[in-house]
């Protein structure tokens, strides 16, 4: 089981250590805003296992003292992102304005739900593009179909493993050596199912297949049933967008439909993307 993570993620849970290709700012440098740090801890907090908490909750769950709990979710209070009922504390509707400036600024986005839906349309099945961010993969646009695959349900903001899941292992093979070194490092190899890759070696040699192939297919390693195929998606000058994918239930769909049927599918979604988008930016 998964619990859904929000798309925003507290910059104290990015990866720890500098390298070459890693020039981040770190807890404790000069420039570097503990405060602005701990109210963004503060927001990520709450998900859907905690859309309420209670100051005590909140102070527990972000490892702060009571006092400085206290003062960032009056501040954000007074800021309109959080509200009091009684004695919890949620989000308000206005966090929203976060996603949406995200969305606002990456407008080809856009383009690529269309040919998503027009995939799910044809095939009834679901499909997704999603970026990389730490770890993990999180889902920035999706065409869900209406058959549920997993037991959470997937949408936009949703943060999956990314060494997990074909999307993930795409965007994975697109890093340079050191800067995928730096980030195996980070990641936790757990049996999900029985099919789950736990060895270290194992997944840096799938990760280094998948870039030579250029597409990744993961059978049900995250989640009993779930199947799925990824490639990534480039603008014209290059820049990775991120990655599409289909996802399939194992029972309803053979490994030969996703290779002979699916995956040539997404390779034409992925040469229009970069014939008709010139930018990530643009």
């Amino acid at each position: 089981m998964f619990a859904m993570r929000t798309m925003l993620r507290s910059p104290l849970s990015c990866i720890s250590g500098r390298t070459a290709l890693d020039n981040k700012l770190q807890p404790g440098d000069r420039d570097y805003v503990a405060a602005l740090a701990s109210g963004l801890q503060i927001l990520s907090a709450f998900d859907a296992e905690h859309p309420r908490m209670t100051l005590t909750e909140m102070a527990t769950r972000t490892d702060m003292d009571r006092a400085k709990a206290r003062r960032f979710l009056l501040t954000l209070e007074a800021l309109g992102y959080v509200r009091r009922s009684a004695r919890d504390f949620e989000l308000t509707p206005r966090v929203l304005e976060l996603g949406h400036a995200f969305q606002a600024s990456n407008q080809y986005r856009a383009v690529i739900q269309h040919y998503l839906q027009d995939i799910t349309a044809e095939i009834g099945e679901s499909s997704s593009l999603s970026v990389l961010d730490g770890v993990d993969v999180v889902y920035v646009v999706r065409s869900a179909a209406p058959h549920r695959l997993m037991a959470i349900s997937l949408s936009v903001g949703t943060r999956l493993p990314a060494a997990y899941t074909s999307m993930g292992r795409v965007l994975l093979a697109q890093l340079p050596e050191a800067k995928l070194d730096s980030l195996l490092q980070q990641v936790e190899l757990r049996a999900h199912t029985p099919h789950s890759l736990v060895d270290m070696d194992a997944l840096r040699a799938e990760i280094a297949q998948v870039r030579e192939r250029g597409y990744s297919l993961v059978d049900q390693e995250l989640d009993l049933g779930l199947r799925s195929v990824a490639t990534p998606v480039f603008a014209s000058n290059g820049d990775l967008l991120g990655a599409i994918n289909i996802s399939t239930n194992a029972a309803r769909v053979p490994l030969e439909v996703l290779l002979d049927d699916y995956l040539p599918r997404l390779r034409r979604l992925a040469d229009t993307v970069q014939k008709t988008v010139r930018s990530a930016t643009g």
